[in-house]
C-alpha cells in the first residue's frame, strides 16, 4: 500500500540507514507537491535516477500554509502525502512543519541532496551539512512552463 511509505521522522531514519548499509545511494529532495504536474513528476523522475532511493520530505499544511500564503495549500497533506507516496520513484515521504527541511537533512543523513535548478548549490538549505558529510549536492532542470501557482492563476481565469 502506497500509506506504508509514509513515515514518521524515526522511521524514515531508520529506514535510511538499512538502504544505506545494504550500499544504497539516498537521495532526498522536498517540496509542497501542491497541484501535482509535469513538472513535479519530470523533476522527482530525474532525482530518483540520481541514486538508488527517493526520500521526499513534504510540507505540512501549515508549512505551505506560511510559505505560500492562506490560500494554500489546495490539496491537503494526507492527500498530497498518498499521491507522492503513489509514485513508484518516491521511496518514502516524510511530513515536516518547520520553515526548512534542515532537521530533517541531518537526521536522514542522504548522500545526495537535490532541487530544482531554481536554486544553486549555496542556496540550497542543507548544502553545507551533506557536503561536510562527503555527499553531494545537485541542481535538475526544471520543466518550462509548469508550476502550482501558474496553474491556480490559469484556473482563476476561467
Amino acid at each position: 500500500m502506497t500509506q506504508d511509505k509514509i513515515c514518521t521522522l524515526e522511521q524514515a531514519i531508520n529506514q535510511v540507514e538499512k538502504w544505506q548499509s545494504e550500499g544504497k545511494k539516498i537521495v532526498f529532495t522536498n517540496g509542497c507537491f501542491d497541484i501535482v504536474h509535469l513538472g513535479h513528476i519530470d523533476y522527482l523522475e530525474k532525482a530518483r535516477n540520481l541514486g538508488d532511493k527517493l526520500v521526499l520530505g513534504l510540507n505540512t499544511d501549515a508549512s505551505v500554509n506560511r510559505l505560500k500564503g492562506p490560500t494554500r495549500p489546495v490539496v491537503n497533506e494526507y492527500a498530497r502525502s498518498r499521491m507522492m507516496a503513489a509514485f513508484e520513484f518516491v521511496d518514502t515521504v516524510i511530513l515536516f512543519d518547520e520553515p526548512t527541511p534542515l532537521q530533517v537533512i541531518e537526521q536522514v543523513k542522504p548522500d545526495i541532496l537535490v532541487k530544482g535548478d531554481d536554486y544553486t548549490v549555496e542556496t540550497i538549505v542543507g548544502s553545507d551539512f551533506v557536503l561536510e558529510k562527503g555527499g553531494e549536492v545537485k541542481t535538475i532542470s526544471l520543466v518550462e512552463g509548469y508550476s502550482t501557482s501558474s496553474l491556480i492563476q490559469k484556473i482563476k481565469q476561467l
